[in-house]
């Protein structure tokens, strides 16, 4: 899912929570924190998993002419 559709979606229900009547303020507080934590834990994984990509992509390309010479490409 592209970002900008992903914030949108995270702004319509900050939205939501911050409109809904039968939220105390603290609740309200509560779920927006949690949502923002979520939204950043979120964010780090792709950071992470896209770094990991990447690394796999760099020693893939190095390995390549060593399997290929060994005979097993």
């Amino acid at each position: 899912m592209p970002h900008h559709k992903r914030h949108e979606k995270l702004e319509r229900l900050k939205d939501a929570i911050k409109n809904h009547p039968d939220l105390t303020p603290q609740e309200k507080s509560n779920a927006l924190a949690h949502i923002e934590e979520w939204y950043i834990e979120d964010q780090a994984d792709k950071f992470f998993w896209n770094m990991v990509k990447e690394k796999l992509l760099e020693i893939s390309a190095k390995f390549e002419p060593i399997l290929a010479e060994l005979g097993f490409l």
